[in-house]
């Protein structure tokens, strides 16, 4: 007796199967989509971040670069006018906080460049091999002359035009100083005077992605120490560690401020509120350091699998909210005192967790957020001796107090003393 073929698609004939049975795939496959659209979120938020934090510099270059075309082409007669408008980008575009020093690189290399070319044009005329020997002639001067690469780039573009066009533009040389010094000039005159950013609000932009990175693995780790889920501390651990985009941009956000209240009388009266914002870069990047050996630690101890007092995520948790606070604080103009009160917090916490007894990582853990703690005290105004004095108090009145109650039942204790501050 022959028997009727299933001609139904294949996925209808599996379902069938299935039916009665635990769908096994779709929790992970849901955990895939749920994850891929979480990345497509954090992916066009980073994007807008970008284009928000760069607005300014475009405005400000495409400024420049309009006002040197007219200039050069209206009041000085320049017929082509090119070299300007580049030279004023060129400007611009150099890393924030060295656009004067990039004015006067440009100006240097226009004069090795022209020198050269002129040269050598004299002593061999143009061509293809001409061009390439201009070149490397002006390369190897300038270096030798231990020229930065911003010089030695422009002095080989200069060379490059002065071979290429002086056959057909005549008195090309002069029109190429003037372009230069006009130029740098002039976005130096719209960075200074026409449209200078606010220094304090492209800092905050700057440093919103780097203390997000760390509040944000901070809590991950916490919730991995009371899970213990070591794929999702070791995941906060390779997520800290690739900090360096976050921290180059902070620093150069700084630098920027630096230069743009030097040369801005309408910022001079922010001078004050940047001191706060440049002393802490430093302190930051050491919380991000002592906050990876933290999360190492904590690795470890879910791999050793030693004791984790519910008090040891707490306190990590609260140093991920001091790092959030001191961002919001910072950015409202405001003193950091909740970003203080809660790193003090987190030391307090993790005494306690010291007091019930912790492993050798732990100890390590438990020295890391006194440390880090530390760091944001630092970062937030205190001086470091007095922060080191806080964390002491905040930790040691806490261990003594828990010592009364722990005598009758006394608790294990680490292998060593975490060190203080």
């Amino acid at each position: 007796m022959a028997v009727a073929r299933d001609r139904r698609p294949p996925f209808l004939r599996r379902k069938s199967l299935r039916e009665g049975l635990v769908d096994v795939d779709g929790p992970r496959v849901s955990e895939a989509m749920e994850e891929l659209r979480h990345r497509s979120k954090a992916t066009l938020h980073d994007r807008l971040h970008r284009v928000r934090t760069a607005a300014g510099l475009a405005l400000q270059a495409g400024l420049a670069a309009g006002l040197a075309y007219l200039i050069s082409h209206r009041l000085l007669k320049n017929p082509q006018p090119v070299f300007a408008p580049i030279s004023a980008v060129g400007t611009l575009a150099a890393s924030v906080g060295q656009r004067l020093r990039r004015t006067i690189e440009l100006i240097i290399g226009v004069a090795v460049g022209v020198a050269v070319g002129d040269g050598l044009i004299y002593l061999l005329g143009t061509g293809a091999w001409q061009l390439g020997l201009v070149v490397t002639a002006a390369i190897l001067l300038t270096v030798f002359a231990g020229a930065s690469v911003a010089i030695v780039i422009q002095a080989a573009a200069t060379a490059v035009l002065i071979v290429t066009l002086s056959p057909s533009t005549q008195n090309l040389e002069i029109p190429r100083f003037v372009d230069a010094f006009l130029g740098g000039g002039i976005a130096l005159l719209v960075t200074a005077i026409l449209l200078p950013l606010n220094p304090l609000r492209v800092i905050n932009r700057a440093a919103r992605p780097a203390l997000d990175l760390l509040a944000g693995q901070l809590d991950t780790c916490a919730e991995a120490l009371r899970n213990r889920d070591r794929g999702a501390a070791q995941r906060a651990l390779f997520r800290l560690r690739e900090n360096k985009e976050e921290l180059a941009a902070l620093s150069e956000a700084i630098e920027g401020a630096k230069e743009t209240i030097t040369i801005s009388p309408a910022r001079w009266h922010r001078r004050d509120e940047l001191t706060h914002y440049a002393e802490a870069a430093d302190p930051i990047d050491r919380a991000m350091r002592n906050s990876g050996t933290l999360i190492r630690r904590s690795v470890t101890i879910i791999e050793d699998e030693e004791p984790v007092p519910e008090t040891m995520p707490d306190s990590i948790a609260h140093l991920a909210e001091s790092v959030r606070l001191l961002r919001h604080e910072f950015a409202a103009g405001e003193e950091p005192e909740k970003a203080r009160e809660r790193s003090l917090r987190a030391v307090s916490e993790a005494g306690r967790a010291y007091a019930e007894g912790v492993g050798f990582s732990g100890s390590v853990v438990i020295a890391q957020v006194r440390t880090t703690a530390s760091d944001l005290m630092v970062a937030s105004g205190i001086e470091q001796e007095e922060a080191n004095r806080l964390v002491r108090q905040a930790f040691g009145d806490r261990e003594q107090r828990s010592g009364e109650t722990t005598e009758q039942s006394p608790a294990p204790k680490p292998p060593t003393a975490p060190p203080v501050g």
